[in-house]
């Protein structure tokens, strides 16, 4: 099934296949600050109709994470890094989607602080 997602102002936008029905929640001081809900998808299921250089991005700590934003609103909708199993990935900001109910979703912990 495809999700359509953007940014707050939408000048990013994308489209990301899959289902889900939990997110991580990172403790890490950068998602914690953020406020994400991370879902983790192979990169080739995610199209980016944005052009890269309408977007920023900001990597911290290990800088395996390459988080992309908006450079208007500062929304950050989705990362890209390589996974534990050396493929690229994509990591998805569940609330930047559409239609989510975010009530239904299950949290996952994830304890990024000790990374």
């Amino acid at each position: 099934m495809p999700h359509h997602g953007s940014c707050h102002c939408g000048r990013i936008a994308f489209e990301v296949e899959g289902e889900f029905d939990a997110a991580m929640e990172c403790n890490c001081s950068h998602c914690s600050r953020k406020g994400y809900l991370l879902w983790f998808v192979p990169r080739e299921q995610l199209r980016v109709s944005t052009p890269e250089a309408d977007m920023a991005s900001y990597r911290f700590n290990r800088h395996v994470i390459d988080h992309r934003f908006c450079p208007q609103c500062g929304c950050a909708p989705f990362g890209l890094g390589i996974g534990p199993d050396g493929k690229p990935m994509a990591a998805i900001n569940v609330r930047c989607l559409e239609g989510v109910e975010l009530d239904s979703l299950k949290r996952v912990p994830f304890d990024g602080r000790k990374i």
